[in-house]
């Protein structure tokens, strides 16, 4: 039973975001199984309820489908597992939940009791205190910040975008723990866009749109969404959305949602939705410079009781990561590997561990794309970048190019340059030299190299 629930695992990775698997799916437990019935452990019985309530018929297809059988699965929560508490074999599912404690029934008609919000459960990490502040992202962290302390009064709505693995929903979970800290009676509702748009095609499937509507308009005092753009082409989840919007504005309750890219760059999102979100405050959230990469992995390591030398978090923090969560990622990688090979943290081990992804990442993107990329952006041809011009239509392009590729390649300044027509060391070290201030100081640079480098990443 365990050999099938690893490959139903995998038919739930291709099935479902990679960000409600990573949420739910890759954190269940098998306990144990026989037959045609599996007993699977959530961490926390909220995370229990919510999968009971909206993915059982997600697992059970999968499980099918490794099995070639259907099978009965049971959820409890590993705490009751650990305390020898765990339903038998013969448990029904309600009985499951009966046994690991749970209070609030989240399936059937109850679905949306005012005592059951249906939101995401948050990571008990993703706090202000455990997030790095830089450069990148102090304005967006600021903004939150005040938003935490005083709900509806500072800036709302809050709209933070930027790319993949930046920090938004870290900051947005942080928001809901200072809220909830700060008065724990407060109705906080923090979700994501896709499932928003889920809960509502189940609404209209059970017709149950007035529950619907009553729990995101009049029971919820804090709105959190993520990846709103996700709602883009989605007409009736706008529509229901508008609403929700207008019915929290003018109630004074709080609203922030997060995206990957600004209003203005979010396709067959409706114009008076688009108008709403600047009625508040847009910040956004960058790529982390090198300092702030350094602290992130030294905060990174500290969190996990680890040493790391500094010329190994130079080194991680050179190693092309275009992310916080690629940067973590690499670290925790390497952690694992020191562990098991018994060695020290060092850079050959660093190589060692990492060379396969880096080599990935080197295959992927390589300086020839770039400079595509940006040509493309600025509307000039790539033969300009690699000559000698150096008008400002031609000089500001080269220079962004030279700075993305020594970010997101692993070639030197040697190297980049004579992919740049053979332009010297020097020149690349300055290009980039002089991007990396003019991006701490112009927002309108940030937002060029942004969405380049949505582009680059795909």
């Amino acid at each position: 039973m365990l050999e099938i629930w690893q490959k139903a695992l995998e038919y739930l990775r291709a099935k479902v975001t990679k960000e409600n698997f990573d949420t739910y799916f890759a954190s269940l437990h098998f306990v144990k199984g026989d037959g045609d019935r599996i007993c699977l452990g959530g961490d926390d019985l909220y995370c229990v309820n919510w999968i009971r309530t909206y993915y059982i018929r997600d697992i059970e297809e999968a499980l099918c489908e490794a099995n070639g059988a259907p099978v009965k699965v049971d959820l409890v929560e590993m705490e009751a597992v650990a305390s020898e508490s765990a339903p038998s074999d013969e448990l029904s599912a309600t009985e499951s939940s009966e046994a690991a404690g749970s209070s609030v029934e989240l399936n059937g008609d109850s679905s949306f009791d005012d005592a059951a919000l249906p939101s995401f459960p948050l990571n008990p990490q993703y706090t202000f205190q455990r997030f790095v502040v830089g450069p990148n992202n102090e304005m967006a962290h600021a903004a939150c910040e005040a938003v935490a302390r005083n709900p509806a009064q500072t800036f709302n709505p809050l709209f933070i975008y930027g790319g993949t693995g930046l920090g938004k929903t870290h900051m947005l979970q942080a928001i809901a723990h200072t809220v909830l800290e700060r008065n724990p009676a407060a109705r906080v509702v923090y979700i994501s866009a896709e499932e928003f748009t889920n809960q509502l095609i189940r609404s209209i499937s059970q017709q149950r749109m007035d529950a619907f509507r009553e729990h995101y308009r009049s029971r919820c005092d804090v709105l959190l969404m993520d990846d709103v753009h996700v709602l883009q082409g989605k007409e009736r989840t706008q529509e229901e959305f508008f609403h929700t919007f207008n019915a929290l504005h003018t109630a004074q309750k709080q609203i922030v949602v997060t995206s990957d890219r600004p209003p203005s760059e979010i396709k067959e999102l409706e114009e008076r939705i688009r108008s709403r979100f600047h009625w508040g405050l847009l910040v956004d959230v960058k790529a982390p410079q090198f300092e702030t990469r350094v602290a992130i992995l030294q905060g990174k390591a500290d969190a996990e009781g680890v040493h790391l030398p500094d010329d190994v978090a130079f080194h991680l923090a050179r190693s092309g990561c275009a992310n916080v969560r690629e940067l973590e990622g690499a670290l925790t990688r390497l952690i694992v590997f020191a562990s098991v090979k018994h060695r020290e943290l060092s850079i050959e081990l660093a190589d060692e561990a990492l060379g396969e992804l880096l080599e990935n990442r080197s295959k992927t993107t390589s300086i020839d794309a770039i400079q595509k990329v940006v040509a493309d952006y600025y509307e000039v041809r790539v033969p300009d970048l690699k000559g000698s011009k150096r008008t400002r239509i031609v000089a500001h392009p080269r220079s962004v190019a030279m700075y993305l590729c020594r970010k997101h390649t692993q070639a030197s300044f040697p190297a980049i340059g004579r992919d740049f027509g053979g332009k010297d060391h020097t020149t690349v070290m300055s290009a980039v030299r002089k991007i990396e201030k003019e991006l701490t100081e112009s927002s309108t640079l940030r937002g060029e190299v942004d969405a380049i480098e949505r582009k680059i990443l795909g």
